[in-house]
């Protein structure tokens, strides 16, 4: 009895607010994300998307000669701030290379919104191409 009175005293929990939506099934129309710069490669950039397709858990990488390369197109719904909302690459096959993509292009998007490179709200697009030797 005592609990369900605190209870209705409290009042009931708020609810969470709404996830943001996901991007259209097409991407062709969204606009391309400026990117300030791209991240700097040192060789660990793309050393860990190396590390996951040497070790089997990627076999999205393209090789041409002695060199390989991936790509993952990424969406990122821009908020009214200039903040990046959600970001959601687009599935490869490999999770972990996805994830790791979206975390950069979180970063880069981030430095664009104090720069303040992003006025319009909305979804755009943008890609990372990863690179390395064998």
């Amino acid at each position: 009895m005592i609990v369900a009175l605190l209870f209705a005293l409290q009042g009931a929990p708020a609810a969470a607010p709404p996830p943001p939506p996901l991007p259209p099934q097409d991407w062709s129309a969204l606009r391309t994300l400026p990117l300030l710069g791209d991240p700097s490669d040192d060789g660990n950039v793309s050393g860990f998307v190396r590390s996951e397709v040497l070790a089997g858990h990627c076999g999205a990488a393209m090789q041409s000669g002695g060199s390989w390369t991936l790509r993952v197109d990424v969406a990122v719904l821009i908020g009214p701030a200039g903040q990046p909302r959600r970001i959601v690459p687009r599935a490869i096959q490999c999770p972990s290379v996805e994830q790791y993509a979206a975390g950069l292009v979180s970063s880069m998007a981030r430095a664009n919104r104090t720069a303040g490179a992003l006025q319009t709200e909305g979804w755009y697009k943008t890609s990372l191409t990863f690179a390395w030797t064998q």
